[in-house]
């Protein structure tokens, strides 16, 4: 019986020790937390799709190996959350998003732009990942939600002769609406 007492004191030990020291590890972390939430260790939670022992799909918060710069300890905020327009049960990182012109409109808003660095840092990443500027994104939405789109599909390349004035204007810098 005293063989027993032992790890479980441990482990309870380490659990208090991370409540103690305020650490967000993201498997500890619930679902309902789990995305747009940055770890200890500065690497972004993500919620992942895994099938159980009888089949069933169900939903468990893991680490990613995506690293954020400056930030870590963070829970995304339900007014970032609500102004941004994600979602806290989207699973995995992906930049389908921002093809959507609803999306990106609430992401480029001032309300999510200038005050929720953690979620435009991470759309900011995944826009270049694709070989767009998120700002010359959010400048071409303001403009024409169309071309947006058409920007980030073709990475930046504008299409064809006939959208010259537009793509003069989302090839001309922009500065960041922050």
């Amino acid at each position: 019986m005293a063989s027993f007492r032992f790890p479980l004191a441990l482990f309870l030990s380490s659990l208090f020790l991370h409540a103690a020291l305020a650490e967000i590890v993201c498997e500890e972390l619930p679902n309902d937390l789990c995305a747009f939430t940055v770890s200890s260790s500065g690497k972004r939670c993500l919620l992942e799709t895994y099938a159980n022992q009888n089949g069933a799909v169900e939903y468990q918060c893991r680490t990613s190996e995506v690293f954020v710069e400056k930030m870590a300890d963070y829970i995304e905020t339900d007014a970032c959350v609500k102004a941004c327009g994600v979602d806290r049960n989207s699973v995995g990182i992906s930049s389908d998003s921002l093809l959507e012109p609803q999306f990106t409109a609430k992401l480029c808003s001032p309300a999510c732009y200038q005050n929720c660095p953690n979620i435009v840092d991470l759309y900011f990443n995944l826009a270049a990942g694709e070989g767009a500027f998120l700002p010359d994104l959010c400048e071409a939405a303001r403009y024409n939600p169309h071309r947006s789109m058409i920007q980030l599909m073709s990475s930046g390349a504008a299409p064809g002769p006939a959208a010259s004035e537009t793509a003069s204007m989302i090839a001309a810098p922009a500065s960041a609406p922050m």
